[in-house]
């Protein structure tokens, strides 16, 4: 099977190019140590006698965000180090700023091509690989097998997409996951659908999702959290100035809010003492429009509303500048300059790697890529550690079990559809009782999900053994 894979990579590599180029170039940032890509990574020190050297893959910024306790807890252990490397720029860009006093090297995983895959087996040299969720390559995994090496899969996961898929080649799908020492998942779907795949059940086992240990950054005090709020143009007075880049000085108005929006209110709006902020979480096309409306509508009730949009893909910016260029709110883009130079109505917030810090800024939660056309949904935990009422749509089936635990706890509202969704917002901005009881029941749910990093560095010490 492997030699075909390899037949079959390469055209399938030179096809996709334009592609793969043009979505580097779009995110920026390629260029850095791109010679990686093809497994030209620097060689790392020799190994000391006794001595076990890991490899740990971690693709996306996510993934490399919910590593920091694990990687604490393992390279604290004697006789350990770690070699750690992603898949995109932007998140080698973390692991270097976070990650290079804790770990031995940090680098890009290299293309899975034989010739470039050897290249980085040969100037690595581990002695345990550890994958991520659902990344199984089959050149790698063939490295791993023709060297003896063990492959751990930590924090697996099996979207409704990939579980598909899999099924559909479920003799591959067997065969890669044999090549596997040990699987560990993050809930019991997961486990169930492994299973159901081909892996081997004395190895496969649920310890728990990662995601719920990583760092939900530093808690901000009060004073912070009003320090931030000011920064991003959040403070108490009313918002009449221009957005950047307007030509018109005129205050400016909300228009009227849809009639559906209209009803839900009807009777309940009340103007509030300090200003709320509705968070949109890693949201993707679309869903920033549908946020815009719910604000024009609690601004329009009376609420001192404002809105803070933290997009999935932070080079979607121009997108949605176009869309706050077409409605009547003053606006400020975070990447101009952090400090909002004036009081504003939206902040969109288009850097990478700030959403735990800003969410805390935040009253209420949406979570994006949880509304059709787009599917799986984006991670809710960091919104639930930090105590914040959750709403999403109904499109969220790569954290089902999370959200049905969520819901069951009284922390999340899933909604239908986008009418739903702005109806759930707006009711939440309008009740404080209620939004102060899902974010205690959110900081409650978060908390006794707490344990699969010291689970998950068990086990792969067990197989170090």
């Amino acid at each position: 099977m492997i030699w075909l894979y390899r037949l079959l990579f390469l055209p399938a590599l030179i096809c996709s190019l334009p592609y793969y180029f043009w979505r580097m170039f779009r995110r920026g940032g390629y260029r850095h140590d791109f010679h990686h890509r093809f497994g030209l990574i620097d060689r790392p020190p020799p190994k000391p006698a006794g001595t076990r050297r890991i490899w740990v893959q971690a693709v996306s910024v996510g993934e490399a965000q919910a590593l920091g306790p694990f990687l604490q807890s393992l390279s604290a252990r004697p006789g350990r180090e770690i070699v750690l490397t992603t898949t995109t720029s932007t998140a080698y860009k973390i692991l270097r700023e976070r990650f290079a006093g804790q770990v031995l090297k940090t680098g890009i995983f290299p293309l899975d091509f034989w010739l470039f895959s050897r290249n980085a087996w040969r100037r690595l040299n581990p002695d345990l690989v550890v994958l991520m969720e659902a990344e199984l390559w089959p050149e790698h995994l063939a490295n791993a097998q023709a060297r003896g090496v063990p492959v751990v899969l930590i924090n697996a996961r099996m979207s409704d997409r990939s579980f598909a898929r899999y099924r559909r080649f479920s003799g591959l799908a067997r065969k890669l996951l044999n090549q596997v020492r040990l699987i560990l998942c993050a809930t019991a779907q997961d486990h169930e659908r492994f299973l159901a795949l081909g892996a081997n059940p004395a190895h496969t086992h649920i310890t728990g999702s990662l995601k719920f240990d990583g760092p939900a950054g530093r808690m901000l005090n009060t004073n912070e959290r009003m320090a931030l709020r000011e920064e991003m143009g959040f403070g108490d007075a009313t918002a009449t100035t221009k957005p950047l880049g307007s030509e018109k000085s005129e205050e400016r108005r909300v228009g009227d809010a849809p009639p559906y929006l209209v009803d839900a209110l009807a009777g309940r709006a009340r103007p509030l003492g300090a200003p709320l902020v509705l968070l949109g979480s890693s949201t993707w096309e679309g869903e920033e429009a549908l946020l815009l409306e719910v604000l024009e509508a609690a601004i329009a009730a009376g609420l001192d509303a404002r809105l803070l949009l933290v997009p999935r893909h932070a080079e979607r910016r121009k997108e949605i500048i176009a869309v706050l260029e077409k409605q009547p709110l003053p606006w400020h883009v975070r990447s101009t300059t952090p400090c909002a130079p004036f009081p504003v109505k939206i902040y969109l917030a288009d850097t990478t790697g700030e959403l735990a810090r800003l969410t805390q800024a935040a009253d209420v939660a949406f979570i994006g890529k949880s509304l059709p056309p787009h599917d799986g949904g984006q991670t809710p935990i960091e919104a639930a550690a930090l105590g914040l009422p959750i709403v999403y749509g109904p499109n969220m089936s790569n954290f089902r079990d999370i959200c049905r635990g969520l819901e069951d706890a009284g922390a999340a509202l899933r909604a239908e559809d986008a009418t739903s969704v702005n109806i759930s917002l707006l009711c939440l901005l309008q009740d404080p009782a209620r939004r102060t009881k899902m974010g205690a029941a959110a900081r409650a749910f978060h908390a006794a999900n707490q344990g699969a990093t010291a689970r998950t560095v068990a086990a792969i010490e067990e197989l170090l053994k």
